[in-house]
C-alpha cells in the first residue's frame, strides 16, 4: 500500500492515507453541499485502504455536524483547515466500524490528485441511504489523540 501523508497547516491533525491504488485511478469527488462548496472540497476515499488521523492536541480539533447529522466534519481549531469527514462515533472508531474521507487539499501530494473532481450532490438521500452509501463507498478509520 501507498500511504499519502498531509494534515492541517499549523500540524496538530496529520493523516496518513492507504491506498493500492494510484491517485489516477482514484475518483476525486467535490460535493455540492454548501459546507464543502464553501471550502473548495475535493474528496477521496478507497473502501479497501484506509485512513490515519492522529491529533497531537484534542482541543484544538473541531468536529462540525450539520443537515442530517451523520458525520464529524474535521477542522483544525487552529489554522481552521478542513482535513476529513467520519461517519460513526467514537464507540464506531474503536469497533473499526466507523468510515471516513480524506480531504485532498489536506494532503502533501495534493497535485498527484489531478483529474476533474466528479460533482456531486446527496441533498436528495435519506438518512439510511446516506449510512448506506458511507459504509460501502468511504474508508476505514482509525483515529489516535497525545
Amino acid at each position: 500500500m501507498t500511504v499519502h501523508t498531509g494534515g492541517c497547516h499549523c500540524g496538530n491533525i496529520r493523516l496518513g492515507f492507504s491506498t493500492e491504488l494510484d491517485p489516477p485511478q482514484i475518483e476525486v469527488r467535490a460535493c455540492q453541499c454548501s459546507f464543502c462548496v464553501r471550502h473548495g472540497s475535493r474528496a477521496a476515499a478507497d473502501a479497501a485502504g484506509k485512513l490515519i488521523i492522529s491529533v497531537k492536541d484534542e482541543a484544538r480539533l473541531q468536529r462540525y455536524q450539520f443537515g442530517l447529522r451523520t458525520a464529524d466534519y474535521l477542522i483544525c481549531r487552529e489554522c481552521g483547515v478542513y482535513v476529513a469527514a467520519i461517519a460513526g462515533d467514537d464507540d464506531a472508531i474503536a469497533r473499526d466500524d466507523a468510515r471516513a474521507i480524506v480531504i485532498i487539499n489536506a494532503l502533501d501530494d495534493r497535485e498527484r490528485f489531478n483529474q476533474e473532481p466528479v460533482r456531486v450532490d446527496f441533498d436528495a438521500e435519506t438518512q439510511a441511504q446516506r449510512q448506506d452509501r458511507r459504509r460501502t463507498h468511504w474508508m476505514p478509520v482509525e483515529m489516535s489523540f497525545g
